[in-house]
């Protein structure tokens, strides 16, 4: 009995050398799989200043369709407004800085802000940033630092289609209309005192405030970016955009840079915050514009009624 089983250990100890002798030629065992690398999680703290608690704090109008909007619920992927409960803000700006949270993990915060209140906001570090279709123009660039552009916006007028000027080719067709456009605006500013005898109206305090007048006869025509004249012709079929650009007939600036600073639409951060708009440049640099104009299509698309 122990001589069997003697040789019963025998015989496993040679099969075991055999076939250690013969491990060269055995396939290696498979190497212990990679984990998938995870993603960052939404409110990660940063080392940027204001991003410490891992929030992105956005000022904007929530009253400039299709740059911003804001409505009651949460549809179409619209984010709640902090300092308006229960209701929600969407359009371009907020998809823009839905983009730019996710790739940084980012928690974003919407707050509504009045439009000459955006700027000093961002200057005291109430706000982290401004997404608010604001223009990248000299004057706002030594108050604040902008990343992008974002968005590049030609400047447009828009007018109704029983309106004498609805065939208006150039801006000389415009003279001696009454017009307005919203205030603190290159379109106020800039381009309405170029139109010959203008009849201009006291400014309009909101995008949605300018188009009213228009739709109610109080005014002949509105200047504005192209985004907000698409968003209201959406909206309202016996609305025209009059487009001069690319003609001799356009609003005229002094250099080809200082029209390029007021169509381009820039994030305003607090100025030296250098770390907060390289990573939203970063972000930015990897779309084109093609890719902003099917984003501001999608926004137009979902816009409420004007």
């Amino acid at each position: 009995m122990k001589m069997k089983k003697f040789l019963s250990l025998l015989t496993a100890l040679t099969m075991a050398l055999s076939l250690a002798a013969c491990g060269g030629s055995a396939e290696p065992a498979p190497a212990p799989e990679e984990k998938p690398a995870e993603e960052t999680p939404a409110g990660t703290p940063s080392e940027i200043p204001g991003l410490e608690d891992g929030v992105l704090t956005v000022g904007m109008e929530c009253a400039y369709a299709p740059y911003n909007w804001m409505q009651m619920d949460d549809s179409n992927g619209a984010v709640p407004i902090s300092n308006v409960p229960g209701s929600y803000a969407n359009g371009y700006d907020v998809m823009i800085a839905q983009k730019i949270c996710e790739a940084n993990g980012w928690e974003l915060e919407i707050v509504s802000s009045a439009w000459d209140s955006l700027t000093p906001a961002v200057q005291s570090g109430t706000m982290d940033a401004n997404i608010a279709g604001q223009s990248m123009t000299a004057e706002r660039m030594k108050e604040v630092d902008m990343a992008g552009p974002y968005y590049y916006a030609t400047i447009v007028c828009v007018t109704t289609k029983d309106s004498p000027y609805a065939s208006a080719k150039s801006i000389a067709d415009l003279a001696g209309g009454t017009c307005t456009a919203q205030s603190g605006t290159i379109w106020y500013d800039s381009c309405l005192p170029q139109i010959e005898n203008a009849d201009v109206q006291a400014p309009a305090e909101t995008a949605p405030a300018m188009i009213m007048q228009l739709q109610t006869g109080t005014v002949d025509f509105i200047c504005t970016d192209m985004p907000t004249a698409m968003g209201a012709v959406s909206k309202d079929d016996n609305l025209v955009i009059l487009n001069f650009s690319g003609t001799d007939g356009d609003f005229q600036f002094a250099t080809e840079e200082e029209r390029a600073e007021n169509v381009n639409i820039g994030i305003a951060v607090q100025k030296g915050n250098t770390a907060l708009k390289d990573a939203m440049d970063a972000v930015l640099s990897t779309m084109t514009e093609e890719d902003f104009n099917t984003i501001m299509d999608q926004a137009i698309s979902v816009q409420p009624a004007v």
